[in-house]
């Protein structure tokens, strides 16, 4: 098999419509239901469950910088699994070694910028419309699992550190996207409110997590998290297998 040139591949990524931010937001609040019921429910320990989703991820990866062009399933499921090892990366250094919120949010900020500042010097450009050759894929999804392990850190710094409590830490993110987005329609550039709303994903979505399976004395609704990882999963799956048929009728239409 001849190696693929730039002129081969199409755009690895999906367009931002309105389903890309549900199942972004879904993916989020998975990545930390489905990380709490492999590492405490099902009895794993956090150990055992990072390697795991770290190895699942590495092969989801390898499947998606093997593909020429956006694949859903695939690309979703990387997706899926960052977000359990991004949440693992911040549960393991604030649980097991005894990292505080703060400094593990702001050494996330840094290496997120530091990411972007290199992406934006080499390519010229922050843009996802053009994500066509490997390097920039690579850049991708170093700054997805960045943007990740960031957002879990913040929801769990503005949630537990600063007691603002589940309801509130959804309300109050929830507000920052409505803001972005509002931002974005009066004429705010594209590329910024795009990253910056899918920084804000991530804490939003890790916080509703929390809000729907904690019990009801710690602030949550108690739905646990075996049922909350099975409902956002099921959606997930509807969405994803949608957007699976329609590139399939797209290519068929195309030939």
């Amino acid at each position: 098999m001849q190696p693929l040139s730039k002129a081969d591949w199409l755009n690895k990524v999906p367009e931002v419509t309105l389903s890309f931010w549900i199942i972004k937001i879904m993916s989020t609040t998975v990545g930390e239901t489905c990380a709490d019921y492999l590492a405490v429910d099902a009895g794993l320990g956090q150990g055992v469950t990072s390697i795991g989703m770290a190895l699942l991820l590495a092969l989801a990866l390898f499947g998606q910088f093997r593909t020429r062009a956006y694949t859903p399933w695939i690309y979703w499921l990387s997706v899926v699994l960052v977000s359990i090892v991004g949440t693992q990366i911040t549960d393991v250094l604030t649980d097991k070694l005894g990292v505080s919120l703060y400094a593990s949010t702001a050494v996330f900020a840094v290496l997120l910028a530091g990411n972007f500042a290199l992406w934006y010097r080499l390519e010229r450009s922050l843009s996802i419309q053009q994500i066509v050759t490997p390097r920039r894929e690579l850049f991708y999804w170093t700054t997805v699992l960045c943007t990740f392990a960031l957002g879990t850190a913040a929801g769990d710094l503005a949630t537990e550190a600063l007691g603002l409590g589940f309801s509130l830490g959804v309300v109050i993110f929830a507000a920052l996207l409505a803001l972005t987005f509002a931002a974005w329609r009066l004429g705010g550039n594209a590329v910024l409110s795009f990253w910056i709303a899918y920084i804000l994903t991530r804490p939003f979505g890790a916080s509703l997590g929390d809000l729907l399976t904690q019990a009801k004395t710690y602030g949550g609704l108690g739905m646990g998290a075996t049922w909350t990882s099975a409902i956002f999963l099921c959606v997930i799956l509807m969405l994803v297998t949608a957007a699976q048929l329609g590139v399939g009728n797209r290519q068929r239409l195309s030939q």
